[in-house]
């Protein structure tokens, strides 16, 4: 078992409005490079995939996305060893990926998806066939992305949040010595 805990995103449920400004930030981060997706209207030539789906039910709204699993199921499933941890994160090589969608069925939390690839705006043809190519997809924590998740910066009621647990752990550690040391003094 891996003592370094990944970090991951969470979301507040009673504060999400369902304004959907994470999926689209998330999609146009992704798709700049490679498919020259830019932030204006009318640049878009291919689906729109986030790799954060949100979730509508009656009571509230909920993204849902990769929990970043620490003993990850997706990636110990992965046959093509297309999943693998890259700096803490489970991350998806597309160019690796078979598309036999192991990782989909062991994932807990549904938070992977078969999406068409698509580079320079075009779909990506399978090889020897005119099917279009599909790889897994899931949220990589913005891993190839500076300032971090697009999600969470593009949130307008701050809903998502990242987690890292070891940060986490280790201030209420420090919390819990300094209440310590307090009422020793008393």
């Amino acid at each position: 078992m891996n003592n370094n805990l990944s970090s991951f995103v969470v979301a507040c449920n009673d504060q999400c409005t369902g304004c959907r400004a994470c999926e689209v930030a998330c999609f146009t981060v992704h798709n700049q490079k490679d498919n020259k997706v830019a932030h204006t209207v009318g640049t878009v030539e291919i689906p729109v995939t986030p790799r954060l789906f949100l979730t509508r039910l009656e009571e509230f709204c909920l993204p849902v996305q990769c929990k970043q699993c620490e003993d990850a199921p997706c990636l110990n499933s992965c046959a093509a060893k297309a999943i693998a941890r890259v700096d803490g994160v489970v991350y998806v090589n597309e160019d690796l990926c078979i598309g036999c969608k192991n990782c989909m069925m062991a994932c807990p939390f549904g938070a992977l998806e078969m999406l068409p690839i698509a580079k320079k705006g075009k779909a990506v043809k399978q090889i020897g066939s005119d099917e279009v190519r599909k790889s897994a997809y899931k949220c990589d924590l913005c891993i190839n992305i500076e300032g971090g998740p697009a999600c969470i910066k593009t949130c307008p009621h701050d809903v998502l949040k990242l987690v890292n647990l070891e940060e986490d752990r280790r201030e209420k550690n420090i919390k819990a010595a300094i209440a310590l040391s307090l009422t020793g003094n008393l």
